[in-house]
């Protein structure tokens, strides 16, 4: 299967709005995880997450559509505008049934689903808004932004827990090869700090509780490992074929090139020990890439921060890279700024082709004492390297697993 240009970013995340703020947020490596105030979170095991407070400064809807909407359809919709903006694009002048929207999330949006529900019990019927049924449900992103643009081709909402953007980006990249569409807004999001969802999220199991020391409770790899830190945020790019990037000259930004996804099938929330299975996917988007083993530069690791998940990630990494693993520059950039959920995949992408263009890779914050060592972790601070094709691993409840391979232009 041929390349696929990306030729837009669109980010929006507890490290910054728009790729300038974001990029420079996590080459200097501070922790953007702290305490949740924008409601009562108490009572909660877990009540630190990587949160966006300002993201009114940024956007561009009327207040008449936000009354209409849920904040990941809000995030979805600055982060769309981002990736247009750069990628050149206006809409109006494509043909609107060739575009497509695939997005990913994994568990729709609650603030606008709570406080509906709230007013149901409180008030009646009579005190729900009648937006609440296509706001909250989890493709209403990709909705809003199909009436924002007047997009009319074929869309796909991906919901498959963490791997959910990742997913929803491998899925554009063959409908692209297929010619079904001339461009697709790719990526995902995810609103995770409302008091459902942070009660939803904190059952999994598997968040850290370290709520006295929120900038250093994500500790992926590390021995002092409790768990994960959610996070919310949105990030889209703008896909297209390398044909059609270099006929209307357009500045492409990397390319995906490769991509694999399965299941271990093993329990219905954790993965299998072995890592055999996410083995066979990694093996198999190189093979989908046409690329060898030895030709990839960076790993960028899903982290989830508990024992049995990371050390399954490091397990199949040793099946596939063997010996040169040790050599491979490893890291897991979303340490500083939380887990995106199902939003985390098209992050990790976005993230890894700033690395490729600045030839600098993002720590894995909170990395001390590697529970494995041998591994050429980057920690301390950014590290400059050549990534010339880097690996993007994102998996979810289950035992999920999808892997993306990337190229520099």
């Amino acid at each position: 299967m041929e390349k696929i240009a990306i030729t837009g970013i669109g980010i929006v995340s507890p490290s910054g709005i728009g790729k300038r703020q974001f990029w420079a947020n996590i080459k200097s490596g501070r922790s953007f995880i702290k305490k949740i105030t924008r409601f009562d979170a108490e009572k909660y095991p877990a009540r630190i997450a990587g949160q966006i407070d300002d993201l009114e400064k940024y956007t561009h809807l009327s207040e008449r559509l936000l009354k209409k909407i849920d904040v990941f359809s809000h995030m979805a919709l600055i982060a769309s505008e981002m990736a247009l903006q750069e990628a050149g694009i206006d809409i109006k002048n494509e043909d609107p049934n060739l575009i497509g929207i695939f997005l990913g999330n994994a568990i729709g949006g609650w603030l606008y689903a709570e406080t509906e529900l709230r007013d149901l019990y409180l008030e009646g019927r009579e005190g729900v808004s009648p937006y609440m049924a296509s706001a909250w449900f989890a493709a209403a992103p990709q909705g809003q932004v199909s009436i924002y643009y007047g997009i009319k081709g074929f869309s796909k909402t991906v919901v498959s827990d963490r791997a959910s953007s990742l997913m929803a980006l491998g899925y554009a990249r063959k409908i692209l090869y297929q010619n079904k569409l001339n461009m697709i807004l790719g990526g995902g999001m995810e609103a995770p700090v409302t008091p459902y969802a942070l009660l939803c999220c904190n059952t999994y199991g598997a968040l850290s509780k370290n709520n006295n020391d929120p900038e250093h409770a994500y500790c992926p790899f590390d021995r002092k490992r409790s768990g994960f830190v959610i996070g919310e945020g949105s990030g889209i790019v703008v896909m297209e074929s390398i044909a059609r990037a270099k006929k209307r000259g357009a500045n492409i930004l990397g390319f995906i090139s490769g991509y694999a996804t399965n299941c271990d099938g093993v329990d219905r929330i954790n993965c299998a020990s072995d890592g055999k299975e996410l083995a066979w996917a990694i093996n198999n988007a190189l093979i989908d890439a046409q690329v060898n083993a030895d030709e990839i530069n960076y790993i960028s690791l899903d982290g989830l921060a508990v024992d049995l998940w990371d050390n399954s990630e490091i397990n199949a990494l040793r099946i596939v890279f063997g010996a040169r693993l040790k050599d491979i520059p490893i890291s897991c950039p979303k340490s500083m700024f939380g887990n995106l959920l199902g939003a985390s995949g098209v992050v990790d992408m976005i993230t890894t082709i700033l690395a490729m263009e600045h030839n600098l890779v993002p720590i894995t914050l909170n990395l001390d004492a590697p529970s494995v060592k041998g591994l050429n972790y980057v920690i301390g601070e950014a590290k400059e390297y050549k990534i010339n094709k880097a690996l993007i691993i994102s998996r979810g409840r289950g035992g999920i697993n999808a892997v993306l391979v990337v190229e520099k232009t």
